[in-house]
């Protein structure tokens, strides 16, 4: 925890340092005539992708035979937000533990669901980024070229890339196949393929929750990343200067706002500062860019901090009265 909050205060006080007083002045000049309307929808729209979340956690239960209660589902969600906050990943835990308070559910059940949605939310990820790469829009795409090209003599062409990445997915599967079972006998080769072989049966799960639940899960996975999109869309009408940028913007902009979730703390200090570097390749100037960037960020905080403190007093009251 120490070295994720330690990066984000280092980022903050590296921005906060190297500001002159014109710029300090012309940030908070675009705090203060932005449109606060937009971002209260912006608000709305991240504590809408929590309770799609939820109702797509709910359904990994139903393979289990347990059925929670869409409110306390929702409140277990917001609850491990606000607990990454403070601890990496250990919203995963504190979620499970509330849904145990409210719902008696065992805890390795719960941990069981939270290690799918994890695990297929990454794969997710990971094909979200790769189409952003590929099929990267405009400017974005002239932009990484660019940059690219400045440290780098000659770029390989793309149908290149997409022969090496091909090969290299031949030659893991034949290692994997002729010689990674052969070193089965070692122990941490063992754990390792234990480890993997869970993983796979964990996402094969989700095709045990029968086509109509399949179908759901798929619907509101792409909810959840298409209204993470939208909040930028949305916070971009927040400003006079960002209100013309459309649906391909915010997809860059999502793109690397999540890179900076990566590298701190809830994104801390690193997530504006990336929002601004996705916003300048459209031209957008450095303070509206700052400007956008932690509103964007806040107000997601701000949702996750304010319901997640009220929902996290449910449960404690909820668990009171148990007792």
């Amino acid at each position: 925890m120490v070295v994720f909050l330690g990066i984000g205060g280092f980022f903050i006080y590296w921005f906060v340092l190297k500001l002159d007083a014109s710029q300090k002045v012309a940030i908070w000049q675009a705090f203060r005539t932005a449109d606060y309307l937009w971002v209260a929808l912006a608000m709305l729209c991240c504590l809408l992708s929590h309770f799609v979340r939820a109702l797509r956690w709910r359904l990994l239960f139903h393979p289990l035979g347990l059925n929670p209660s869409l409110n306390h589902t929702f409140g277990s969600v917001i609850v491990a937000y606000l607990g990454n906050l403070a601890f990496p990943r250990a919203g995963e835990v504190m979620r499970c533990a509330t849904l145990r308070t409210s719902e008696r559910i065992p805890m390795e059940k719960s941990l069981g669901t939270v290690v799918t949605e994890r695990l297929i939310d990454t794969l997710a990820f990971g094909l979200i980024v790769l189409f952003g790469m590929v099929a990267m829009f405009g400017k974005a795409k002239d932009w990484l070229y660019d940059t690219l090209s400045q440290k780098f003599d000659s770029l390989p062409s793309m149908p290149l890339i997409a022969g090496v990445f091909v090969a290299l997915l031949l030659i893991a599967f034949v290692l994997y196949k002729f010689l990674w079972k052969r070193l089965l006998h070692i122990g941490i080769v063992k754990k390792v393929d234990d480890m993997v072989s869970g993983m796979v049966d964990g996402v094969k799960s989700v095709l045990h929750m029968g086509r109509r639940n399949t179908a759901l899960f798929l619907l509101y996975s792409a909810a959840i990343y298409l209204l993470y999109i939208l909040g930028g869309l949305i916070i971009f009408h927040a400003f006079a200067e960002t209100s013309w940028l459309a649906l391909r913007a915010a997809f860059v902009v999502y793109l690397f706002g999540s890179v900076g979730m990566t590298f701190s703390q809830g994104g801390i200090g690193v997530y504006p500062v990336l929002v601004q570097m996705a916003l300048n390749i459209y031209g957008i100037s450095y303070e509206v860019g700052t400007a956008c960037g932690w509103l964007l960020w806040g107000s997601q905080q701000v949702v996750v901090i304010a319901v997640g403190a009220l929902y996290l007093i449910y449960f404690s009251l909820k668990k009171r009265k148990q007792h």
